[in-house]
């Protein structure tokens, strides 16, 4: 943060320009770039990068979408375009190390763009957030949460396509507050019924949708804040709550959130 209280963000365009390279890429997404609601996770995640004095810069407007939807859509080829433009932009600022808040970014740009040229260490922002916790850097013992209730959603593209089960809810135990699971949870998590593209089409013909079958499994535990860690879910768990009237008795909050606020960020 500035004095003026303005948030600071490095822009790699900028930086490249001084003859500077930062040793992290903070890859936005377009969750994160255009969604009023996961702005706000973008920046309470840019105010925790700035505290730790973490050397990274943004893409800006050079960023692109990453092409998951459409590889998970069918549009094969629409995905190797954004793919190999955005590899050129990276590549052309010698980028190495890239941390992401979302998990369908980081799955594809972990396990997808080196099949195309795209060789990068990619890290989910669950790491440095759990490690920074670990060494010290980040002390929440705030008792804003203390009185709280929290049950964790796993995201399928963190969960059982990358296996981080652990992280998120070593993050949630830092936080003074209760912790509750939801019976179906890790492996056996149900998913909001985003993913493989249903984000951006109409629900199939069925009795009830996924995301408010998700819903109610974190209603069951009584919880009053359902912790997300990826964009898609966190839409589906807020539509859950607002379906359900909900919106009095339940919050859903990004797991880079509940950590800005325990810092006061």
């Amino acid at each position: 943060m500035s004095a003026s209280g303005k948030l600071q963000v490095p822009v790699m365009a900028d930086l490249h320009a001084q003859g500077k390279k930062p040793e992290y890429l903070f890859w936005v997404g377009c969750a994160g770039a255009f969604d009023d609601r996961y702005k706000k996770v973008t920046r309470a995640f840019a105010k925790i990068l700035n505290y730790l004095k973490i050397d990274y810069a943004v893409l800006g407007k050079e960023e692109s979408c990453t092409g998951d939807p459409a590889r998970r859509a069918g549009n094969e080829m629409l995905f190797q375009m954004q793919a190999l433009n955005n590899i050129s932009v990276l590549d052309g600022y010698g980028v190495k190390k890239i941390i992401t808040i979302c998990p369908h970014c980081y799955n594809i740009l972990k396990n997808e763009y080196p099949d195309l040229g795209g060789n990068y260490e990619v890290i989910n922002y669950t790491q440095i957030l759990q490690e920074n916790i670990q060494n010290g850097n980040l002390k929440l013992n705030s008792d804003l949460f203390n009185k709280s209730k929290i049950t964790y959603h796993d995201p399928c593209y963190l969960g059982r396509a990358n296996g981080i089960y652990d992280r998120p809810r070593d993050i949630l135990h830092a936080i003074p507050s209760e912790k509750v699971e939801m019976k179906r949870n890790r492996s056996f998590a149900l998913c909001c019924g985003a993913g493989g593209g249903q984000m951006f089409k109409e629900a199939e013909k069925g009795n009830k949708e996924v995301f408010i079958e998700r819903i109610e499994d974190a209603i069951e535990t009584g919880a009053d804040i359902v912790a997300t860690a990826c964009p898609f879910c966190m839409t589906m768990m807020t539509d859950g709550i607002k379906y359900k009237n909900k919106e009095e008795q339940m919050k859903n909050l990004d797991l880079a959130e509940l950590v800005a606020m325990s810092l006061n960020l």
